[in-house]
């Protein structure tokens, strides 16, 4: 057992933040070797002068790291780099821009760390239309996507088009899918240093990516009804933050709606203080919500981004987004210059599905099967605490006590499910634990697959204390 004590007048924030960095430090710096053993919990709370619950809470912070792990009756200990939890790598741009999902999943595991349209069929479809394109456009198949047809700009006219607002076809820009269009927006008005506005939780795929290109992120506070516009104005005048990347209806992962009276004045602060607005519809579009958008709000300002993966297929990668007026040359120029071009294939296949009607015939299916699935969720999780919509392919689970999340998400690892642990959604460094994980009911491919991983869960979930010990 090692000697070892932390020094926590180093760092900001509260204790156990600052002792699970000391820790961390310790491991990297070689004072806390591979093997080695960590005080007991109640030995270096009485050594440090604080509660056993906040060594508590460090432990199981750098045990979601990572760096430790938890043997019933023996204690805790720092592991190698070679038994660290799969998907884990050394390199330390992989470590902080990969974010906490394992990289590559085994092919074994329940798989609810995804949000893709469910599959029912529609890739049968879809291949009947490539073929169509294949015999009727070889030329441009076998070429550079250098002119683009009228009918890719329609489709995603109709696409985007909700709540009585209908974007300009000149506005419009066809996108690989709506995260290559929130990357394009952000890289074509924004430069490096310049600050972007996301929530503290958030689809950091997008806040990691602005961190890739130089920028700087910051985050503004939300509670059950989205963001908090009196925390988004103190932002803007204290932070000078150039954009905002906000998802207005069903929320990513928590659910939440803004209602109109936010979005107004979220709508008039950006305008007030000259920042531009993503506004990131995916999961919105398939709600029904009948709430105006932004985009409607504040069209000189706003950016509307939205696509196929959730509700048709995720795998032909379209998507579109309405610009402001005057902007989309820009767009269409950076997504190029970030992207590599848009293959002729998918743009046409993606335009095909919207104008054929086949789309939106396919959300519809979504949706009903998402219901389905839905109603078989709340039956198994019956007791539990959680948010969640009939027609978004996710749950936002409260664990109840003594789980975190990342000992959860380790634990349904090693019962063979997949989830989404809550840091994941962190777009910063943040104090703020939510004790929730993200559960995405889409993809497995039966009910009976996902009604059997949710009884693991569930298990889990029942299991409390027990299960907790052996994960720390």
């Amino acid at each position: 057992m090692t000697n070892w004590l932390p020094d926590l007048s180093r760092g900001s924030g509260p204790v156990y933040m600052r002792l699970a960095d000391s820790i961390e430090s310790a491991i990297a710096s070689g004072a806390l070797p591979a093997g080695s053993k960590l005080p007991p919990q109640r030995n270096l709370a009485y050594d440090i002068g604080v509660t056993i619950g906040t060594i508590g809470r460090a432990y199981a912070l750098v045990h979601e790291r990572g760096l430790v792990a938890g043997e019933v009756g023996r204690g805790t200990y720092v592991l190698d780099r070679a038994e660290t939890a799969p998907g884990e790598q050394a390199d330390p741009l992989t470590i902080s821009l990969g974010g906490t999902r394992v990289l590559d999943a085994p092919a074994n595991k329940i798989r609810f760390d995804t949000t893709a349209a469910p599959d029912l069929g529609q890739g049968r479809i879809i291949g009947q239309i490539l073929a169509e394109i294949g015999e009727q456009n070889i030329s441009e198949i076998s070429s550079y996507s250098r002119n683009f047809p009228r009918n890719w700009f329609l489709a995603g006219q109709r696409w985007l088009a909700r709540n009585g607002w209908t974007p300009e076809t000149e506005n419009i820009v066809p996108t690989l899918g709506a995260h290559a269009a929130a990357v394009s927006i952000i890289s074509a008005v924004s430069s490096p240093g310049d600050k972007i506005v996301f929530e503290n939780l958030s689809y950091t795929q997008v806040s990691r990516s602005a961190r890739l290109l130089g920028r700087r992120t910051i985050t503004v506070d939300s509670d059950e009804n989205g963001v908090l516009p009196d925390d988004f104005e103190r932002l803007c005048q204290q932070q000078h933050p150039k954009l905002a990347f906000l998802m207005p209806t069903a929320h990513n992962p928590t659910l939440a709606t803004m209602p109109y009276e936010r979005r107004v004045a979220i709508a008039a602060t950006a305008r007030r203080h000259g920042v531009w607005l993503i506004e990131d519809d995916l999961y919105g579009g398939m709600t029904g919500d009948e709430i105006p958008l932004l985009s409607s709000l504040a069209p000189d300002r706003t950016f509307l981004v939205n696509g196929l993966s959730k509700s048709v297929a995720a795998g032909v990668r379209g998507g579109w987004v309405a610009c402001p007026p005057h902007f989309a040359q820009r767009i269409k120029v950076t997504h190029k210059m970030i992207t590599g071009g848009l293959p002729f294939i998918l743009a046409e296949t993606c335009a095909r599905l919207v104008e054929s009607g086949i789309a939106h015939a396919m959300r519809k299916a979504s949706i009903t099967e998402l219901a389905a699935r839905e109603q078989l969720v709340r039956e198994l999780l019956d007791g539990f605490d959680f948010e969640s919509h009939p027609h978004v392919p996710f749950l936002w689970l409260k664990l109840p006590d003594p789980w975190m999340s990342g000992t959860f998400k380790n634990a349904a690892f090693r019962d063979g499910v997949l989830v989404d642990d809550e840091d994941e959604f962190k777009a910063a460094r943040a104090d703020k634990v939510y004790h929730r994980v993200r559960i995405g009911f889409s993809s497995p491919k039966s009910k009976d697959a996902l009604k059997n991983g949710l009884i693991i869960l569930r298990s889990l979930l029942e299991g409390g204390g027990s299960a907790y010990v052996g994960e720390i």
